[in-house]
């Protein structure tokens, strides 16, 4: 037996079928009925397209700009002063629940009051928050 002589089992391989080829079977008209758009060649393709545009239609717009440059998560030092945590970090900020995401960065803004000395590690902080860090006496890491 060499690959040349392989032949398929008998009834496994069904022959396909010629259009418009006499006039028995799927003869004259080819099976697309007579006359009209759809019976002329290249006349069903149009309605693909028209099938589509309804379904493009009914997609809502999506308006306005959404710019590709990330922001890092903000806390407000409100709330970080009623945390009990001595050292803030995007980690410990993300497992109090603080921050959801801290994959791009968390950043503590200078809004409410700071009572207590904080030592901030790995967070973007504003010049309004390292004063009031500053003057609690804590101290900022980068």
């Amino acid at each position: 037996m060499t690959l040349h002589t392989i032949k398929p089992s008998p009834g496994s391989r069904k022959r396909k079928l010629r259009v418009g080829r006499g006039l028995a079977r799927r003869g004259a008209m080819s099976g697309r009925g007579t006359k009209g758009q759809r019976a002329r060649s290249g006349g069903k393709s149009g309605l693909k397209v028209k099938g589509l545009r309804q379904t493009l239609l009914r997609i809502p717009k999506s308006r306005g700009f959404k710019s590709p440059v990330v922001k890092a998560a903000t806390v407000s030092l409100r709330d970080v002063n009623d945390v009990s945590l001595k050292v803030i970090s995007p980690s410990s900020l993300k497992k109090i629940g603080l921050v959801k995401e801290t994959r791009y960065g968390v950043k503590i803004l200078g809004t409410g009051a700071l009572t207590k000395a904080l030592t901030v590690k790995g967070c973007q902080v504003t010049q309004s928050a390292k004063k009031q860090i500053e003057a609690a006496g804590g101290t900022i890491a980068s």
